[in-house]
Formats: C-alpha cells, sequence, structure tokens
C-alpha cells in the first residue's frame, strides 16, 4: 500500500521509472508519448545529458547556501542570462521554486512598491475570468477560474476579474478583432476609474492562458492598450508567463509577441525544464530602485530561494535553449503540429477551434460547431480523454471549465521542444485514436 497522497484518490497513478527524449516509461514497462511535457514542463524531454551534468556538477560542489547569508555563482549566472534577453527594463531576479510561488512574490512586490513610494491606499489587484496564476492563496485569489477557487473563496483576498481575451467563445459575429480588444481593454480602464485609480496595485495577466483557456493568446493590439492603460493610472503591470513562457511559443519571453514589456514577470516550469523545480519573478529597475531608496528589504522569502542546484539546472535549460536554436525550433515544429492537427481535426463535427502559439497548442471541443455549444460539465469529455489518450500511449493535458470553469472542455498540447517531424506525427495519431474512441467523428 502506498502512503503518498496522490491527486487522484480513486485512481492512483503508475509509477513512472524511466525517461528519454520525448517518452517516459512506466513500471510495467509501458511507453508514453509526453505530448504535454507534464504540464508544459518538459521542453527538453528527458535524460538530457548536458542537463543531468550540469545538475550533478553543481550538487557536488554546493547543494544549498541561504540566502539570508551568501548568493550562488549559478543564481548569478542565470540571472545575468535573463535579465540580458529579457523585455523593456526588467531588471532584477528574485529566484523561486515554481509558478505560484512567483506570482505570490509578484503581487506582494507590487503592494511593497506601492507603499514605498507612498501610496499605501493602493489595494486592489485585477485579474481575468477564466485565467489561471497557481494555487497559494494569493495565486487562486488573483486567478479566475471558478472551479478552483469555489471550495476555498471563504479563505481568498478580495480580487477584481475582467472579461478574458478569448475571442472565439466572446467576440459577438460582426465585431473584428480590433474592436473586440480595444472593447476588453476599455473593461480594465473602466474598472480602474471604478474602483479609483488611486487605489489599483496592478492587473494581472497571462500572455497566452494556459490551463484554464487551452492556449488561447490574445487578439492583436489588446496587450499594447493595457500597457498604455496601467501607464496612465500608475497600475504596474504583473504579466504571468509561468506556463507559455522560456520558450514555449517561440519567444524566449512570450509577451515578445505582443510587442509590450511588464513591470513584473513570472516565470518557471520551462526555465528547470523539470530537471529542478525552479521559478522566478522578474521586476523592473524602477521598482527595485524604490525599495532600495527605501526599507532596503523585499519583505517575502522562502527557505529554498535561489537554491544553487534549481538555478545551475535553468542556468544549463536556458544556455540550451538559447545556443541549440531551440526557438526557431519550436516556431518551426509548431507550425508543423498545427498543420497536422488542422489536417485530422479541422472538419471534425465536435472540434470548434485548433488555436495556440509556438508548441503551446489547445483544441477546444463543443457539442454543437455551428453555435460553439460547449458540453456539459457532466459529459465528462476531457476526463474521458485523458483517460483515452493515456491507454494510447500519450500524455496530454485535457481540460473542463473551459467557457465558465464548469462547462467547456478542451486539450492542451506542449511538447518538448526538441521533437522531431516524425515524433508530431505520432502525437497526432495517437490523439486522433483518443479523440476517435471518445468523439468519433
Amino acid at each position: 500500500m502506498s502512503h503518498v497522497f496522490p491527486r487522484q484518490i480513486h485512481a492512483p497513478p503508475p509509477v513512472a521509472t524511466g525517461g528519454a527524449g520525448c517518452y517516459l516509461f512506466d513500471a510495467a514497462g509501458r511507453r508514453y508519448f509526453d505530448g504535454s511535457g507534464g504540464a508544459a514542463v518538459s521542453c527538453l524531454g528527458h535524460g538530457d545529458p548536458e542537463i543531468v551534468a550540469a545538475v550533478q556538477d553543481q550538487a557536488s560542489r554546493l547543494a544549498y547556501a541561504h540566502t539570508g547569508f551568501f548568493t550562488s555563482e549559478p543564481a548569478e549566472a542565470l540571472a545575468d542570462l535573463l535579465i540580458a534577453h529579457a523585455p523593456g527594463d526588467l531588471d532584477r531576479v528574485y529566484f523561486v521554486s515554481g509558478g505560484s510561488e512567483a506570482v505570490e512574490a509578484a503581487l506582494k512586490l507590487a503592494r511593497q512598491y506601492h507603499v514605498e513610494r507612498g501610496a499605501p491606499e493602493r489595494r486592489h489587484v485585477i485579474a481575468r475570468r477564466q485565467s489561471y496564476h497557481g494555487n497559494t492563496l494569493g495565486a487562486l485569489a488573483a486567478g479566475g477560474n471558478a472551479w478552483r477557487r469555489a471550495p476555498f473563496e471563504p479563505m481568498l483576498p478580495a480580487m477584481r476579474h475582467v472579461a478574458p481575451c478569448y475571442a472565439y467563445a466572446e467576440k459577438p459575429p460582426g465585431e473584428t478583432d480590433e474592436a473586440y480588444g480595444q472593447r476588453l481593454a476599455q473593461e480594465l480602464e473602466d474598472e480602474i476609474l471604478a474602483l479609483g485609480p488611486e487605489s489599483v496595485i496592478a492587473f494581472v495577466a497571462e500572455p497566452v492562458v494556459g490551463a484554464t483557456l487551452g492556449a488561447v493568446p490574445a487578439v492583436p493590439g489588446y496587450f499594447r492598450r493595457i500597457r498604455e492603460i496601467c501607464d496612465r493610472y500608475g497600475v504596474l503591470l504583473i504579466l504571468d508567463e509561468v506556463m507559455c513562457g522560456m520558450g514555449r511559443t517561440g519567444h524566449l519571453f512570450a509577451c515578445e509577441a505582443e510587442g509590450v514589456a511588464p513591470d513584473i514577470l513570472c516565470i518557471a516550469k520551462g526555465l528547470g525544464a523539470g530537471y529542478q523545480p525552479v521559478g522566478a519573478m522578474l521586476c523592473s529597475r524602477a521598482i527595485y530602485d524604490t525599495l532600495a531608496a527605501g526599507s532596503g528589504a523585499f519583505q517575502h522569502g522562502h527557505t529554498y530561494i535561489g537554491h544553487p542546484v534549481a538555478c545551475a539546472a535553468g542556468l544549463a535549460v536556458m544556455r540550451a535553449v538559447l545556443e541549440r536554436g531551440l526557438l526557431a525550433q519550436v516556431q518551426a515544429r509548431g507550425a508543423l503540429l498545427r498543420e497536422l492537427l488542422q489536417d485530422r481535426f479541422g472538419a471534425h463535427p465536435h472540434i470548434g477551434d485548433i488555436r495556440g502559439r509556438g508548441l503551446f497548442l489547445g483544441l477546444e471541443f463543443v457539442a454543437d460547431r455551428e453555435t460553439r455549444t460547449p458540453f456539459a460539465r457532466a459529459e465528462a469529455v476531457a476526463p474521458r480523454l485523458k483517460a483515452a489518450a493515456f491507454e494510447a500511449g500519450l500524455i496530454c493535458y485535457p481540460m473542463q471549465g473551459t467557457r465558465d470553469g464548469q462547462s467547456g472542455d478542451h486539450v492542451l498540447l506542449a511538447p518538448p521542444f526538441i521533437m522531431q517531424p516524425a515524433e508530431a506525427e505520432e502525437l497526432a495519431d495517437r490523439l486522433a485514436r483518443a479523440i476517435g474512441s471518445v468523439l468519433p467523428g
């Protein structure tokens, strides 16, 4: 009997015993294509010798040094590399152990920044419905997914939510993408004005919404207008690239495609590629300088921030992404995979949308393609698809609640950047078998 507390108590998972490239193996000898990189984590696949060697080397020299006393060489080098490629005036890196911690740190830093610049009345954070920012209480409160929030609602700090930029389901017929994006941005400005501009700390958003919507990019121009609105009212722009960043969309930072830079940016998942748990919060020079001229300390911290082995893994991963030409490969393989998905599912009566950017792609399932009506939650389309895909030897990321936290289903695909063309064909074929068994076309 296992004493591990599993995610699903009534369906304990098999034991993973190994991995190589795009594949994972279990104790029964079965092989699975890792079509979602776990949760968009394993961007370099499994068993990369360079990353393994970097982790082993760092662990043999210095495994741990508390940041209350020391910094470390890998932390300094990784921070330098990230800032050298970061957009705008992002200038400082705060290392954490994962995405939820990165978002939690961002929220607290945003509040402390306003306090230290003499604006303690700023207390409101605005985010978007159907977003996901993590599972700590602060990050969960910023998230706008009703199902995830429901059990913990009485414990969550109050945050405001505006509409997601979700053109497939929410843009009215006849409205252009440009008009839709500007209208949604105006909703943010209206919310800021309703709350009082002097009371708003920050606006939080994912450049490409991952877990809760299934790889949904914003329409062109939306984030540029959001940036202008935040600047007008002194509201910080926090971009959550925990899932969509670090090369996943074909850009090292996903916001590069939008032509904007945030005040605070959160990364994780692909930063360590699964070889170590690591994430980071990046902030602008202005925010850092405000604390430096004030209290001189960020009132926040965790035991394992700046962990030397985690930072060494992140450094090796980022060097691999940049030096092996993987950003261009993500764009090319992403275009190929999207074409394969379009060929197989473009006319499927229960697949309404195929979307995404780079190797961050989603398919949305609908009961009626013409009306875009989603399946009811009781249909359990996503859970059945997950099981069917797993049986077919494919790990993917199906989720329910796409439309409103309850109804709607999608599958997220985020395979390793190293995926070869023949493996992209294999992914599409295995997904087709799984979908065919759940939703015959």
